[in-house]
């Protein structure tokens, strides 16, 4: 299949940012469009067949600082048709009641409005209390979880593991 890829992501300290640019290098996916949150227009969300969404969470479970700004606009987006998955970067130890919070904020609103979330995510490998990412009763994130600031070594391990679900999920090889 050739489906157009978009990755949208929002980065205030530069690692989402980092592993929005790794996931362009490391997966097998030729074409993809990446685009700040902060340049993304409504438009840009109906260009593409498949979208990864990529944030932190910041503080006590607030959105990443561009992706609050555009959240307004983001709640009128339709998702129907649409293919999305989902990365947060969090901190299971400092912010255990909070991890990847921002991943299940947008999962909310991508399935209020007809989208499609794949690449779901186990939890069982973390240390957290609570978080909005949680599918409950799945054991299961919404994204795929990164925790850079506890588990760095784990990361590009991670993001292998879930490009290749992605793959198989979306029928993008």
């Amino acid at each position: 299949m050739n489906k157009k890829v978009g990755i949208i992501y929002g980065s205030d300290t530069g690692m989402t940012e980092e592993i929005t640019h790794n996931i362009v290098d490391e997966w097998s996916v030729s074409d993809i469009e990446v685009i700040e949150v902060t340049n993304v227009s409504h438009s840009d969300f109906e260009r593409f067949d498949f979208l990864i969404l990529g944030l932190s969470t910041w503080y006590d479970g607030d959105l990443q600082s561009d992706w609050e700004s555009y959240f307004d606009e983001f709640k009128t987006i339709d998702f129907s048709n649409k293919t999305i998955a989902l990365f947060g970067l969090g901190d299971q130890y400092g912010y255990g009641e909070y991890f990847i919070d921002g991943v299940g904020m947008l999962a909310e609103v991508i399935i209020a409005n007809g989208g499609n979330i794949i690449g779901k995510w186990p939890t069982k490998d973390y240390d957290y209390t609570e978080s909005k990412a949680e599918i409950i009763g799945e054991n299961l994130f919404y994204g795929l979880a990164i925790d850079e600031d506890n588990e760095p070594e784990l990361t590009q391990g991670r993001l292998k593991e879930w490009l290749g679900q992605l793959e198989n999920e979306a029928l993008l090889n």
